[in-house]
């Protein structure tokens, strides 16, 4: 039986006194994950960030057996930061501005996991040090030769601050490569005896061959746009087209359907399309 109560005219449904939680939790890298239930109560306003604190402190499963607190990453708690991705029943958001009164419309229970296109570090907490990494392979920053002061720099048309501004909120939250289909996921397994060092160079050679994803593709043509960072164009446009680059988007277009910025990133793609595009045919006939 449904624990919401059918609304009458001129009254709100009936909110559960308590619901259930269901977590896919996993206690480190590369081991097997499980299902673990809980019971909260329901207070309103409440955010999925806040359900998991009330998960802390109950120690308890909804078994009423004893259990260690869920492992989550959060920072922010107001849609910045991006620490807090993971998947909602079913679908990738922050979990800070996931409210459980809208979620509860549609949904009896709460199904919280770790988002699957990155590896596992506890419970819903992942690795995504690959989407940094993309960020460092398309040089996605202005060089600053000194700090001394070099007087006014170039003027900016409103056009472009326009143009700039909603690519600039991008927090790296993972949701865009998350819901990609051609983002696939990258675990590097540790070799028996195998050194820190020659582990993270051999993971990073794993990444540099996987697609760089839109966040990365759009922060190219964020600095590419800018009259400073444009110094830097050729080489973020030939880091687009390495293996791992523009040319593995399907155009599936998911990522822009779930990004939580409503960043223009299938514009950034397009555009970044046709700048490699003139790109490589330069490169063809200078050669």
């Amino acid at each position: 039986m449904s624990s919401h109560a059918t609304s009458t005219p001129g009254h709100e449904s009936k909110k559960p006194n308590s619901f259930e939680v269901r977590v896919l939790r996993q206690e480190a890298p590369g081991e097997g994950s499980r299902w673990e239930r809980h019971r909260v109560t329901y207070e309103p306003n409440l955010n999925v960030i806040g359900v998991l604190q009330k998960i802390a402190a109950q120690a308890t499963t909804a078994d009423g057996a004893a259990t260690t607190p869920v492992a989550w990453d959060c920072n922010c708690l107001e849609e910045v930061c991006g620490a807090c991705t993971m998947l909602i029943n079913g679908k990738t958001r922050q979990a800070c501005s996931a409210l459980v009164d809208r979620l509860l419309e549609d949904n009896e229970t709460l199904e919280l996991r770790p988002m699957s296109k990155f590896p596992v570090l506890r419970d819903l907490c992942v690795d995504r040090r690959r989407m940094f990494q993309a960020l460092e392979k398309v040089q996605a920053w202005i060089e600053v030769d000194d700090y001394f002061d070099r007087g006014a720099g170039p003027r900016e048309s409103p056009q472009m601050q326009g143009t700039r501004y909603p690519l600039s909120e991008c927090m790296t939250c993972g949701c865009c490569v998350e819901a990609c289909p051609q983002y696939s996921k990258i675990e590097v397994e540790r070799l028996p005896g195998e050194s820190d060092a020659d582990f993270t160079k051999r993971e990073n050679e794993a990444f540099q061959d996987g697609f760089v994803g839109a966040a990365a593709i759009s922060q190219a043509m964020l600095f590419n746009d800018n009259q400073t960072g444009a110094m830097k164009k050729a080489e973020r446009l030939d880091a687009l087209m390495e293996p791992g680059g523009i040319q593995v988007c399907g155009n599936a277009q998911n990522c822009v359907a779930v990004c939580p910025k409503s960043i223009p990133l299938t514009k950034s793609i397009a555009r970044a399309g046709r700048q490699t595009t003139v790109r490589m045919l330069t490169k063809w006939f200078d050669s």
